[in-house]
């Protein structure tokens, strides 16, 4: 499926001057996750809601390779960059808020899911024929 949102989108929520790099491989990565996690989402997303949950994504897989400045100290030359000590979306702000974005809980469930292994859950399912008296 083709991206639903843009490089100049995604660098407007990055706060970087990012010149040189492309976020093309973010991008496809951000659409890949919003199609199977989203799209089919009941009650269905506006194109915008999909648009905005692939820009966080993509933001989010991008500060996770480059992480943001959160405080810096030029007498100390000390850096502190914004991170958060998780896994998966939660690491970063933007994947933070593209679960939030994502109300009907695909990436949540996903999320949910990484911390089982990405095993599906256990169940039996009976199939056959009602048997006979």
């Amino acid at each position: 499926m083709a991206a639903r949102t843009t490089d100049s989108a995604v660098r407007a929520i990055i706060d970087t001057d990012v010149t040189i790099t492309d976020l093309g491989p973010f991008i496809t990565m951000a659409n890949e996750l919003t199609t199977e996690c989203c799209a089919g989402a009941i009650p269905a997303y506006t194109d915008a809601r999909l648009e905005l949950i692939e820009r966080l994504l993509a933001a989010h897989f991008y500060v996770l390779k480059d992480p943001r400045v959160d405080d810096e100290r030029a007498e100390e030359i000390d850096q502190k960059f914004q991170y958060k000590i998780a896994l998966g979306l939660n690491q970063t702000f933007h994947g933070q808020m593209a679960m939030r974005m994502d109300t009907a809980g695909g990436l949540a469930a996903l999320e949910e899911s990484s911390k089982n292994g990405g095993e599906p859950p256990v169940g039996i399912v009976y199939v056959g024929t009602e048997p006979e008296d």
